[in-house]
């Protein structure tokens, strides 16, 4: 029987296979579809009990959570730091220049590395890590553009935006029910938008930590230590 976890990310990337982005995307991506079993197998292992943080990312990078089913989810990390691997199948429809191969991918991504890798820096293994944090995508749709560049949530139109965040909100409540956390991290701003939107009203402390993109010149600089002041300063550190 899936855990509760399980089913709410059953729901939503049902709900998600509804949404059609063809008029802005030429290309869509559902890895809560192709790469359940590793996916769940994230959840089943370091979704369970009460966290006193989610840490919450925008959405998959196509070198990460595109190949792995895991947010962040740089193969390296996921493979050595999490411990987790599995069967991953293809998109309905892939762009030639960013196919999916699953654990056989063979590019990093550095928003991964850096996420992934301050954990286990800091917290030594992901076990000791899951004890306070859990880290999900608001939403878990790749879009791609005719070129191949990565379309993010909040560059998409009002009227698609609202049927993605239809979705994602009550999804993410639902997160939040289940692991009772006292905060919420958005991981970059897009992401704190989205939780203080969805979450209103609810009891929870909401902040925000640097995004790790390498486009981000602040992240470029040392992300590991800017975020770890911004945890500081919200007494999480």
């Amino acid at each position: 029987m899936p855990s509760r976890l399980a089913e709410i990310s059953r729901e939503l990337a049902a709900a998600c296979d509804r949404i059609d982005a063809s008029s802005v995307a030429a290309f869509t991506y559902n890895p809560l579809v192709y790469a359940r079993a590793p996916h769940e197998l994230y959840l089943e292992r370091f979704g369970r009990g009460k966290k006193e943080a989610l840490w919450l990312g925008m959405n998959p990078g196509p070198f990460g959570m595109a190949q792995t089913g895991v947010p962040f989810g740089d193969v390296g990390m996921v493979r050595d730091f999490l411990g987790i691997s599995g069967p991953v199948g293809r998109p309905p429809s892939e762009h030639p220049k960013r196919p999916v191969e699953g654990f056989a991918c063979k590019k990093s991504e550095v928003s991964g590395t850096r996420l992934w890798g301050y954990m286990k820096d800091r917290y030594g293994s992901a076990e000791a890590m899951a004890e306070r944090f859990f880290v999900v995508n608001y939403c878990p749709l790749v879009f791609m553009t005719e070129s191949g560049s990565n379309l993010t949530p909040d560059k998409v139109p009002k009227p698609l935006a609202a049927r993605i965040e239809a979705a994602c909100d009550t999804a993410l409540r639902a997160i939040v029910a289940e692991l009772k956390p006292s905060w919420v991290i958005g991981v970059g701003a897009f992401a704190q938008k989205q939780a203080q939107r969805a979450l209103a009203g609810q009891d929870i402390r909401i902040g925000t930590v640097l995004h790790p993109s390498p486009a981000s010149p602040h992240a470029n600089r040392g992300w590991a230590p800017a975020a770890q002041k911004q945890l500081d300063a919200l007494g999480l550190g």
